[in-house]
């Protein structure tokens, strides 16, 4: 058996279905794990995903570049399923324009809090420019942040990275978080999660409900579009 799993991963090793074929093979089995975890927060399948990628690649000393060469057709439909997400924002058109003062203040105040803290964290331990701007657009979804991470002088990468930190982190702690402040409407949940945990913390929020999911879609593209406006310009200020 060993033998013949040796034999699959050298064939992979050479063709681009390598990166494609271990992407898709370790999130699923990330789900599985979550799944009998009962979904728990912390049983979240992006970080298992990551974490058998990231052994599988260094056990087999096979560099990332080799990796991404079949990754990369996963990375492009990362802009697609981000164009996917109007659906469920035209599904709640209506309880957008019920509360949409309410929604708008709440997306600023909670982008604007997340900055600030970010960037005075990274001044404070002494990070350079570069990183700084690079952790501007953590928040934002991955394939956004990485084009204001190269617009204002970022390393859209390392952007990238903050990224799903920052939704690992957020799709693990939101329930916690809620729970002890008492928030048990899933519309203030599922738009918390969008807007400061993106893609992660969405897809989080539609495990939990399909009225969570909806309101965290769209707060993910509400935040892209409000990032994408505003962020290339105050970066300047920040700087």
């Amino acid at each position: 058996m060993s033998d013949e799993l040796f034999r699959i991963w050298v064939y992979l090793s050479a063709t681009p279905l390598l990166g494609l074929t271990l992407t898709l093979v370790a999130y699923q089995i990330g789900m599985v794990i979550a799944a009998r975890a009962e979904f728990h927060p912390l049983a979240n399948p992006v970080l298992i995903a990551m974490s058998i990628i990231a052994v599988l690649l260094w056990a087999t000393q096979t560099p990332y570049k080799t990796y991404f060469e079949g990754a990369q057709f996963v990375h492009f439909l990362l802009g697609t399923a981000t164009v996917a997400l109007a659906v469920p924002f035209f599904e709640r058109i209506a309880a957008l324009r019920r509360n949409a003062v309410a929604l708008v203040i709440g997306l600023i105040a909670g982008a604007t809090a997340t900055l600030a803290v970010a960037i005075a964290l990274a001044t404070l331990l002494g990070a350079s420019p570069a990183s700084v701007a690079s952790l501007i657009p953590k928040t934002v979804t991955a394939p956004i942040a990485m084009g204001i991470s190269e617009a204002i002088g970022g390393i859209p990468t390392l952007s990238a990275v903050f990224c799903i930190v920052t939704g690992i982190v957020g799709a693990a702690s939101g329930k916690v978080i809620f729970d002890w402040l008492g928030i048990k409407s899933m519309t203030i949940r599922g738009f918390s999660l969008g807007a400061n945990a993106h893609g992660i913390g969405t897809a989080r929020a539609y495990l939990v409900s399909a009225e969570a999911g909806a309101f965290a879609g769209l707060a993910l593209g509400l935040h892209g579009i409000l990032a994408s406006l505003v962020l290339p310009w105050a970066a300047k200020w920040i700087s």
